[in-house]
């Protein structure tokens, strides 16, 4: 006797910028899913999603949220507009996939907490890279007590993030932009996934070293855990030396890196003479617009792709070390070194997918929920805090 499949679940885009393209080989990947709408103000965007994928699109958000076809809302949007986002399609009893950062304030993920509480509707906040599989094989090594207790988690990452083409409001802290709220999520996120207990307290220093950059492109912060563990986090996105170098150059989304092409991102600025040159240059790479490049299916085996990643991290414990990289887990023992491999992956990113099938279809309690991605932003905010006031700062609100 066969069992029947769940239908795809139905998922409307709001926002067809960098984040959708990234999330575009999910969607197209996974079988569970089915893009059938989609919101942007460009209309090039708006244009190539019809061709795409022959479904209705919007010009505004509350167009997408009342087309009675769509389940869940995937809002890719820009920052500030996450949490108005997000009330709109819960009051239209959509289900909410909103990027990471949740928001721009604590008040703000309040409000879309409650505002989708009240609609029974789920909030999943991602992509983070906490999802990534190597991540959540390492948090399994950890869960076992093997190794004993957590005590300290490094993580790093060095990129060219600052250097991409970027609109005005990228450059703008005010507008969530910046290092801190665009890239920290992501190690915040995984290290506090690995050190399993609530942060406590914070001490940061933000680096804001380009006038011609006005936000903050690099951070380190200490962070301590309830349970004894402490975590060191620093990221540099200024373009100069390359973390993945270190992590046999598979790049953040899991792509075989070239080490000749250095240098690229700046030598690409450069081309450009005013804020609203280099916004057009980031439109014409992006979905719709006339340089973007569509994700390519995988191609042979020594071509494919590994998982993602967010750079160098080492999980210390009572009796060894563990590395997550892009295809394994280094475990170093007292006397040995051990590798647990992981399987390649077939789609990227199917970890988001699986929460959110695990929560919309079978009503399983997704872990980067509303109240998750609250703590992560109160540890961004208290990053910037903590610099300004040159001081600690207490966490309060970490699974409340």
């Amino acid at each position: 006797m066969s069992v029947a499949l769940s239908p795809p679940l139905r998922v409307g885009v709001a926002g067809l910028g960098r984040a959708f393209s990234l999330m575009l080989p999910t969607f197209l990947g996974d079988v569970r899913l089915q893009l059938v709408a989609a919101c942007d103000t460009r209309e090039t965007a708006r244009a190539q999603f019809a061709r795409d994928f022959d479904a209705p699109t919007y010009d505004s958000i509350e167009g997408l949220v009342a087309d009675s076809n769509v389940e869940v809302v995937y809002i890719a949007s820009p920052h500030q507009f996450h949490a108005e986002h997000t009330r709109l399609a819960a009051a239209h009893g959509k289900h909410v996939l909103v990027e990471k950062p949740m928001a721009l304030s604590l008040e703000a993920c309040d409000a879309m907490i409650d505002a989708c509480r009240q609609a029974g509707v789920h909030l999943l906040v991602g992509h983070c890279h906490s999802f990534d599989a190597p991540y959540l094989a390492a948090r399994e090594e950890v869960s076992s007590g093997r190794l004993g207790a957590v005590r300290m988690i490094q993580a790093m990452n060095y990129t060219d993030y600052l250097l991409r083409p970027r609109r005005p409001e990228e450059l703008m802290t005010s507008e969530g932009g910046g290092a801190v709220f665009s890239q920290a999520a992501h190690q915040v996120d995984i290290v506090r996934l690995l050190a399993g207990s609530r942060a406590t307290r914070l001490r940061a220093a933000v680096g804001n070293w380009d006038p011609a950059r006005p936000t903050e492109g690099a951070y380190s912060a200490l962070l301590w855990f309830e349970n004894g563990a402490y975590a060191s986090l620093s990221y540099n996105g200024y373009g100069h030396f390359d973390s993945d170098e270190w992590m046999d150059w598979t790049g953040e989304m899991g792509q075989t890196k070239d080490p000749s092409a250095y240098g690229s991102a700046r030598r690409k600025l450069d081309t450009v003479a005013s804020a609203q040159e280099e916004a057009e240059l980031k439109a014409k790479s992006t979905y719709g617009g006339p340089s973007y490049q569509p994700p390519k299916p995988a191609g042979p085996e020594q071509n494919r792709s590994w998982y993602q990643h967010f750079g160098p991290i080492i999980v210390s414990l009572d009796q060894g070390d563990l590395r997550p990289m892009p295809h394994g887990i280094q475990v170093y023992g007292h006397y040995t070194k051990d590798w647990i491999p992981l399987p390649q992956p077939t789609v990227p990113r199917a970890e988001v997918i699986d929460e959110l099938i695990g929560a919309v279809r079978n009503g399983v309690p997704p872990l980067h929920d509303g109240v998750w991605a609250k703590a992560t932003l109160e540890i961004c905010i208290a990053m910037l805090n903590s610099d300004s006031q040159g001081q600690d700062v207490l966490l309060v609100h970490q699974g409340s």
